[in-house]
């Protein structure tokens, strides 16, 4: 089987096939589950009928998975964290997983994150219950790479990257606080200084809003989808560009676009970096093998201090890359066969330099400068997302946000509070939702829009002395409670079942 130039055999090929088709499948069914994050104002208040209000926001969604908000904010000056929420989401996985995910653990591992989070996602929106997609993604790579470390011998610890485990988990525990909060306060605030009775009234029957209203429902609305596309859509492009670069390497493993430009300023910078680390490297000396084994220790969660052995690491391999990519003006020149081998340098020390960066172990301000400015373009070149993968995974979120979206509406629309939404409590949450989103967008966090949202009716809610309705929220904490351990165990079980048939059934090693 001959796919993208490489010749396949048949176990790689379905592999392949299946692997994409349960990546945008996962796309599916977050458009579905989350379309009550940006509809349920704007149906609930008569703004839109159903029908337009779910087409309206589906191609919203698809705008912002294609970078629109990247686009207008460059328009401005303003620059978005690119390809960020992708690789952040790809960063939490065990590193030996990541440079071979074409193996039988890589499929495995794939197919046990889409499985689980899939199986979660669809149990949670037949219950009704607006349940996190990113909680339910994060908490099967959890899984997998608990499994994997135990497997190894290393133990539950050595499986999870701690350190961007614990930047997610607050970006995701705080994003709630913050829709609950500001959503209220913004409520309250709005009643300060927009005197106008209207804004503050349920809707009457099925009768709409006057017209100033319907836009700014409409606006806020368009403000969530936008937002919704552009930040969860990343998710799974980056499980695409895993699954690509293990079994399609020879297309996927380097950005075959990149500019001959970027690419001599990575050399340049590559052989400064060399001059930097040599000297902290005290003299030491490495093999080949025994850099890409030291390096691929200390970019580890629970990787030790660098020492002389890893400088040296990280100047053997920078100039091996410089080597490589000295002469090269465009990458197709490369032979297909030492691509995934260059990938595997440029990942190793791009995380080793990113690592030097936080734990600040180059102490010269001129060195650091350049080894921050040497990642930037490394990611470039290995940190990156074809037109294509974007399209495919915003024509299957933006179809699925058209799809299945009255089960989580009715909750969050009728459910959490006790009397019906008025037009400046949706349009409170749904500012605020989009605020926080876009901010994390911003800084390349993955949150949740289900929860961000949902906190935020409440907070409106509470701030309106509305009343909350406790069953409904104790069922959605539960689900939000559940979420983590339920899908970290489905995610280790699945990634151990799915060895011994990649093993025993296909003899995928």
């Amino acid at each position: 089987m001959e796919l993208w130039g490489e010749t396949l055999t048949f176990a790689a090929g379905f592999f392949l096939l299946l692997a994409l088709a349960l990546a945008l499948a996962f796309e599916f069914v977050n458009g579905f589950h989350d379309t009550a994050n940006a509809v349920a104002t704007v149906i609930y208040t008569n703004t839109l009928k159903p029908i337009i209000a779910v087409v309206w926001s589906g191609l919203w969604n698809l705008l912002g998975a294609l970078g629109i908000v990247g686009w207008v904010l460059g328009f401005f000056g303003v620059a978005m964290a690119g390809s960020a929420v992708a690789y952040g989401i790809v960063a939490l996985l065990p590193v030996e997983l990541v440079l071979n995910s074409g193996s039988g653990a890589g499929f495995a591992m794939i197919f046990a994150l889409l499985v689980s989070a899939i199986l979660w996602n669809v149990g949670t929106w037949y219950l009704g219950l607006p349940a996190s997609s990113s909680h339910t993604l994060i908490g099967a790579i959890m899984g997998v790479g608990v499994a994997d470390s135990i497997i190894a011998g290393h133990g539950i610890a050595g499986g999870i990257n701690w350190e961007q485990a614990y930047k997610i988990g607050m970006a995701l525990l705080f994003s709630p606080l913050v829709g609950f909060i500001g959503a209220g306060l913004l409520l309250l605030i709005m009643k300060a200084l927009i005197h106008r009775e209207d804004l503050y009234k349920a809707p009457e029957g099925k009768n709409p809003p006057p017209l100033w209203i319907r836009c700014l429902l409409v606006l806020t609305c368009t403000l969530v989808s936008v937002f919704h596309g552009s930040n969860d859509a990343q998710k799974g492009m980056g499980l695409v560009m895993l699954i690509l670069v293990g079994i399609v390497p020879g297309a996927f493993a380097l950005n075959m676009g990149t500019p001959t430009p970027t690419v001599q300023k990575a050399v340049t910078e590559l052989r400064q970096v060399v001059g930097v680390v040599t000297p902290l490297a005290q003299g030491t000396t490495v093999t080949k093998e025994e850099a890409v084994g030291e390096l691929s220790g200390f970019i580890k969660p629970t990787g030790g201090a660098a020492s002389p052995k890893t400088f040296a690491a990280v100047a053997l391999e920078s100039q091996s890359v410089a080597d490589a990519l000295g002469n090269v003006s465009d990458f197709n020149t490369i032979p297909h066969d030492t691509r995934v081998g260059l990938r595997t340098d440029i990942y190793l020390v791009d995380n080793a330099l990113a690592k030097f960066g936080k734990k600040k172990l180059i102490t010269d301000p001129a060195g650091a400068s350049v080894a921050k400015k040497t990642t930037g373009d490394l990611d470039s070149i290995i940190k990156y997302i074809p037109l294509w993968v974007k399209f495919a995974v915003a024509v299957a979120l933006g179809c699925g946000t058209m799809i299945g979206w009255k089960r989580i509406v009715v909750t969050v629309g009728e459910k959490i509070g006790k009397s019906h939404l008025t037009y400046a409590q949706g349009a409170s949450a749904e500012l605020m939702a989009a605020a926080t989103i876009g901010l994390a967008d911003g800084l390349g966090l993955p949150v949740s829009t289900t929860h961000v949202l949902s906190s935020g009716i409440a907070g409106t809610m509470a701030a309106n002395r509305s009343g909350l309705q406790k069953d409904t929220l104790i069922s959605i904490l539960l689900a939000w409670v559940l979420t983590l351990p339920v899908c970290i165990f489905l995610g280790a079980t699945l990634f151990s079942a799915g060895l011994y048939v990649t093993f025993h059934v296909f003899g995928i090693r």
